[in-house]
């Protein structure tokens, strides 16, 4: 297995006192985080790393720019590449909504299963300390980090934003990717596209994507039409009586076929499907067999560089 290196990782100032740290090339476990120093000089950090090497690639690049480590540390969701590097910043307090403590504590280490490959190193689950419910606002200083739920389910059922009002910086995590295939499997289609047009109103600058590289709102823009080409198509292919598996055999990723991580096309068809059938947005799915129905697609285990 081909491991990208983590010191490909820059640390970047996008914002007076706001910094994007992007993981190349944002794939599968390439997460990016980001840091915000107040005015006042502490720190809030966003997100972590998948394993204990990049983890602590990002203390290092986060402490060379905070004049004290952050003591507060928000998690925008749970999946494991923004989570396990969290025990590596003892001295924060850890943040998320209160439906993301509650799938980090049900998942667990489960992701490193599926890359058994990867050297994750000595990871572990800690959880959020302190849990919202629709808003929290972190002050620092004079510069706030508005923390919004992304309700009820976009990419997962526990999605935070952090929205920088007077820099007009969005921390967007995994809601949206840039140059990567968008993934719904734990949210919904009709969410994602909720999650979209609210974010939208915000009238952001700049974004920082869950992964892939830094932009400004043209990644709403692109997310909303890939979530709307993906709801035509699983409309389209139940009225022809195909399985997701069938469509995506037949139709491909069309016009996303550049994206990074095209096999995430069935599970999320599987996700459009459901709501299809009148499933509430975030209803379990069976995560274990459409992982494997989507590395038959694939032909191969998709390929993780954590």
């Amino acid at each position: 297995m081909t491991t990208a290196a983590p010191d490909t990782a820059r640390l970047t100032e996008i914002a007076d006192g706001v910094f994007a740290y992007v993981q190349p090339d944002g794939g599968w476990c390439l997460n990016n985080a980001g840091l915000v120093v107040g005015d006042d000089g502490r720190a809030v950090l966003v997100d972590t790393a998948a394993t204990e090497r990049r983890a602590r690639h990002l203390r290092a690049a986060v402490l060379r720019a905070a004049p004290v480590p952050p003591r507060t540390l928000v998690t925008t969701h749970f999946h494991g590449d923004h989570t396990f590097g969290n025990r590596f910043f003892p001295e924060a307090v850890v943040v998320a909504h209160e439906n993301a403590r509650a799938e980090m504590a049900a998942a667990g280490l489960g992701l490193t299963t599926l890359w058994p490959d990867v050297c994750w190193g000595d990871i572990d689950v800690t959880l959020p300390h302190l849990t919202y419910r629709d808003f929290l606002t972190v002050h620092l200083g004079e510069v706030r980090a508005e923390l919004i739920h992304l309700g009820p389910a976009a990419h997962t059922r526990g999605d935070t934003a952090v929205w920088l009002p007077r820099q007009r910086v969005l921390f967007a995590g995994d809601v949206l990717m840039n140059g990567v295939t968008p993934f719904c499997l734990m949210g919904s289609v009709s969410g994602s596209l909720a999650v979209l047009r609210r974010l939208r109103a915000l009238d952001p600058v700049t974004v920082v994507p869950g992964h892939g590289p830094v932009g400004g709102p043209e990644l709403l823009d692109a997310g909303e039409e890939y979530f709307g080409w993906l709801a035509r198509q699983a409309r389209s292919g139940a009225a022809a009586g195909l399985s997701p598996l069938e469509l995506a055999r037949e139709q491909g990723p069309g016009p996303y076929e550049h994206l990074l991580d095209a096999e995430r096309l069935v599970p999320n068809l599987h996700r459009a499907y459901a709501e299809l059938a009148g499933a509430e947005p975030g209803a379990p799915l069976d995560v274990g067999a459409l992982f494997r129905e989507m590395t038959e697609y694939h032909g191969a285990l998709p390929a993780c560089h954590a």
